[in-house]
């Protein structure tokens, strides 16, 4: 048995969540103390998966036991059976297969999940593109409302879900940069890229204190339908897809940090560990974000 870290054996210690039972709760408090994890959001992580899988049990009126719960054939039969995303089922299978390694006299050989590719990111001249489409969109309100939806996603890296929620005065000058202020379940200020700067900037003090993406209610529903479909065609361009506009932003982020770099030196083929090693790490300042994200260039 592996003893946590003080941070880790707190939040195990403190884990009353409302969504599982006592005794569900009580089951995944146990079974990671056991495992020891080294820090608050691994403990989080591994919490929650043994609660899920702990919730599946009882449904089915299985003992709250470690040898029955983190069985293989039962892991397996809860990541088949359990309704849920590719992205949390690669998850919580690699998480409870870790929870199930630490059982005495358990060998787990997983079997591997299908795995989901990120979307191909846009070129430089596609994006051009349909920032020349944006341009020629019949009035000031819809120009820059189809130059925000670009620039969100392929400058700041939004998810389609958040940008029904950001208004003009969610994008500021500062730190030596322009940055978006997201809100929602991840709350954070995203550096522009510096391509995408002056024309967000622009649709940012044309919105004022309304929505980027128009509409006047934050659970709107379909925010991005009109606009993504004036963007589709001409230049023989296909139907914007927002996911590759990300995987543009995240690519573009990746090259800038050297991420491959990182990996080849590390030996390293899949990312799925550098949540846990960035876990240990401090966060920079949002002037440090800006400065290796978003660098300034001479001229």
């Amino acid at each position: 048995m592996t003893s946590p870290s003080p941070e880790a054996e707190d939040t195990i210690s403190n884990w009353r969540p409302r969504l599982f039972s006592d005794d569900v709760a009580a089951f995944s408090r146990c079974v990671v103390a056991s495992v020891g994890p080294k820090s608050r959001t691994r403990a989080k992580a591994l919490l929650f998966a043994a609660a899920k899988i702990g919730e599946f049990a009882s449904s089915l009126g299985v003992g709250l036991e470690v040898d029955l719960v983190l069985n293989g054939t039962f892991i397996e039969r809860f990541i088949l059976k359990a309704p849920m995303s590719s992205p949390t089922r690669r998850t919580l299978k690699s998480n409870l297969w870790h929870l199930a390694s630490h059982v005495p006299g358990h060998e787990p050989s997983p079997t591997p999940c299908p795995r989901e590719h990120a979307k191909a990111p846009y070129t430089d001249g596609e994006i051009a593109l349909f920032l020349a489409l944006a341009d020629a969109q019949p009035t000031p309100r819809r120009r820059h409302k189809a130059a925000a939806l670009i620039c969100l996603c392929a400058g700041a890296g939004l998810n389609p879900g958040e940008l029904r929620g950001v208004i003009g005065t969610d994008v500021v000058s500062r730190s030596g940069g322009v940055l978006v202020l997201v809100g929602g379940k991840r709350p954070r200020a995203v550096p522009v890229l510096s391509p995408y700067q002056e024309r967000l900037v622009k649709a940012a003090s044309f919105a004022g204190a309304d929505y980027l993406i128009g509409g006047s209610e934050a659970k709107r529903r379909n925010v991005t339908a009109n606009l993504v479909s004036s963007l589709a065609g001409g230049q023989d361009l296909a139907r914007l897809e927002l996911s590759r506009l990300r995987s543009s932003y995240l690519s573009a982020m990746a090259a800038q940090i050297g991420l491959r770099a990182f990996m080849d030196a590390a030996g390293i083929s899949c990312s799925q560990r550098l949540g846990d090693l960035v876990a240990n790490l401090a966060s920079p300042t949002e002037e440090q974000a800006v400065g290796l994200l978003c660098p300034r260039h001479p001229g």
